[in-house]
């Protein structure tokens, strides 16, 4: 057995992020951040869709048509494929635990 909570540490010189699950359709990362975000120009846009949820922390992600979207403890949001966004911000108090299922 396994635990999302586990094995998080109190300090992130970098964001983390870790294959829980894969297969030929489905990808299941945790990521980890704290006080972290992408780029400016750094635009996710991605084959696949995604469905993320921010189990621990904040983050909020925007898109390239300028809508952001702030996801707290329980929020969860998908993004289709190929939709352009990055992480603009996330919690830099505490280590903001994520969970994204990526699939066709």
């Amino acid at each position: 057995m396994n635990n999302l909570f586990l094995s998080i540490p109190t300090t992130l010189d970098q964001e983390i992020f870790e294959d829980l699950f894969k297969n030929d359709t489905v990808r299941i990362e945790r990521i980890l951040s704290k006080g972290h975000c992408s780029g400016e120009n750094d635009w996710y846009d991605q084959d696949e869709n995604e469905w993320v949820v921010v189990l621990k922390g904040a983050g909020t992600v925007v898109f390239a048509d300028d809508r952001q979207v702030q996801l707290n403890e329980g929020d969860y949001l998908n993004i289709p494929a190929h939709t352009k966004h990055r992480v603009l911000w996330t919690d830099p108090d505490v280590v903001t635990v994520w969970l994204a299922i990526f699939y066709p």
